[in-house]
């Protein structure tokens, strides 16, 4: 069994082609995990924008949420660390398609091999502006109130606050390259043999002190995705 780790493909914020595109490309994803009878991990941002009211979900993404259902009934174990476009996530994906949803974070054995495993939002030292405005998004007094809003206003208007974030962020990341490979660093050094971000659209695979660090980079543009298996830990491509 294999383990198949990929990021950030913000499914909802491209044009009609482009997402049909990207559809194609974690179908054969997807794929590959249902031949392998693998384990899957995404490293947050699948979304552009998640919201989850407590009887509506966003619609346009009902192929995706039918695919990973598909794989889970099929015996297929599915890992969601959230990340800073899909952060508000509530229970649908537990109760309703079987993933194990986790917050920030997931930690793992595989193969002897400890595993840290992050999206990576606001890791770097520098990015304090956007540490501030993280725990407002993600304090629960917001998401209460945002819930009032109807879906039709909400969602919009969170596209586009989402677009101008994913822009933002986009310009900045090639500067905190070294601040997420610090990162890295001091994960090895407690321990970790293995340690995988996404977040920053550019993929990596680094050896740092005895340990090994990998990007994920995204599914928008290198379709890039983190391969282990058989001891060798691969940063592969769809063509």
């Amino acid at each position: 069994m294999a383990l198949y780790i990929f990021s950030d493909a913000h499914l909802g914020c491209g044009t009609p082609a482009q997402e049909s595109h990207k559809l194609a490309k974690i179908t054969e994803l997807f794929e590959l995990v249902r031949a392998d009878n693998s384990r899957l991990i995404i490293l947050g941002d699948l979304f552009d924008f998640w919201f989850e009211y407590k009887h509506a979900i966003p619609k346009e993404h009902h192929t995706i949420l039918t695919m990973m259902t598909d794989l889970v009934r099929e015996g297929i174990t599915i890992d969601y660390v959230s990340g800073n476009h899909d952060f508000w996530m509530d229970d649908f994906f537990i109760r309703h398609i079987g993933i194990n949803l986790h917050r920030d974070t997931l930690t793992l054995e595989y193969e002897n091999k400890k595993l840290f495993l992050i999206h990576g939002d606001g890791l770097a030292p520098g990015d304090k502006g956007y540490r501030f405005l993280k725990r407002i998004l993600r304090h629960p007094l917001n998401i209460w109130l945002y819930r009032k809003l109807p879906p039709d206003w909400a969602i919009p208007l969170a596209k586009k606050v989402s677009g101008s974030s994913r822009n933002y962020t986009a310009q900045r990341d090639h500067s905190f390259m070294a601040d997420y490979e610090q990162y890295a660093r001091d994960k090895i050094a407690e321990g970790y043999d293995i340690v995988v971000i996404g977040h920053l659209h550019i993929p990596v695979r680094k050896e740092l002190n005895h340990g090994l660090y990998l990007n994920t980079g995204d599914f928008i543009s290198h379709f890039s995705y983190v391969h282990i298996s058989n001891g060798k830990v691969e940063l592969r491509y769809l063509k």
